[in-house]
């Protein structure tokens, strides 16, 4: 425990530093005249939402980089500042950003955590569906953006953060997210009729980590998996040997790995079965700029499409 401290205490004098070395950036910044609204995300995916709800009058500044897990992350001294100068904080909550109280303490570094600070749940209004693992009952699970009408509400509340923030430009961010969200709604309903597709008793997604409980309860799939929250990104005996005998049980044609998870756990899984790996899925992140899956639409697009041809064979 005061090992944690002191490296915190250290990150805290360390941020201190690169905060007052920035101070002549930001001063010339505001001289340039730029003025759009200064915004910080926790990982790309609530960027790439809230990106399309903002359009041109946003600058965004999203923390837990593509590929990485926003379940754990230690922020960098830009991230403080970024943070402490944004006009407004977007956030998952569903115990995302938890691990290792780590966006507490950001908040709390650059000085976001009062009551009336610009800090806004993305998730606020969504269902919680809840852990079951033992140690964990009655945790929620984060991954609610894997169903797509739960994406609506985060575009939602990213709108109405926005425009708390920035009420000169409300009738901009309304119009940003109608086009929005009825991009997502018809998104939705196409899934809902390509998986329908899918014979009900082939509708069983394997994966590594149990993200997927918003998803198959959505588009009518069962979900199983190796672990149910991503902490240490591998299997333990006990749980490749649950999860082998599940595929067995169940004469499960085919598994998927996610982009952001270490593949060896569910290549042992595979080759343990005989079942093959049918394809990679996006969870925690977007993929890279320029490359499939980079934008939260063609994530789930990626998604749908890669999980429809694979149980379909």
């Amino acid at each position: 425990m005061l090992k944690k401290r002191f490296v915190w205490l250290c990150f805290i004098c360390l941020s201190v530093v690169f905060l007052a070395a920035c101070n002549n950036d930001q001063e010339k910044t505001k001289s340039n005249g730029k003025d759009k609204v200064q915004v910080v995300t926790t990982y790309s995916i609530i960027y790439d939402i809230v990106k399309n709800v903002g359009g041109d009058l946003v600058e965004i500044h999203s923390l837990a980089p593509i590929g990485s897990n926003p379940h754990e992350y230690d922020p960098l001294p830009l991230d403080v500042q970024k943070a402490t100068d944004a006009d407004a904080i977007f956030y998952n909550g569903l115990n995302l950003e938890a691990g290792n109280s780590w966006f507490n303490r950001l908040l709390e570094t650059a000085g976001k955590d009062g009551e009336d600070a610009p800090v806004f749940l993305m998730s606020k209004g969504v269902e919680a569906k809840y852990l079951t693992t033992k140690g964990q009952e009655g945790e929620e699970d984060p991954h609610a953006w894997l169903d797509i009408k739960n994406g609506i509400k985060y575009a939602e509340n990213a709108r109405d953060g926005l425009i708390k923030v920035d009420p000169n430009h409300a009738v901009e961010y309304k119009k940003n997210a109608d086009k929005y969200i009825a991009e997502l709604e018809e998104l939705h309903k196409d899934a809902i009729k390509e998986f329908s597709k899918i014979p009900r008793k082939d509708r069983i997604l394997v994966t590594s980590e149990g993200a997927f409980k918003y998803f198959c309860a959505a588009y009518d799939f069962d979900a199983e998996y190796i672990w149910e929250i991503n902490q240490e990104n591998q299997g333990t005996p006990e749980q490749i040997t649950r999860i082998v005998d599940i595929i067995r049980e169940k004469n499960i044609k085919g598994l998927f790995l996610e982009t952001s998870i270490d593949p060896r756990s569910m290549e042992a899984v595979s080759a343990e079965t005989n079942v093959p790996i049918l394809g990679k899925i996006f969870t925690d992140s977007l993929g890279h700029p320029g490359e499939d899956g980079d934008t939260y639409i063609s994530m789930m697009k990626w998604n749908i499409q890669t999980i429809l041809k694979g149980l379909s064979k």
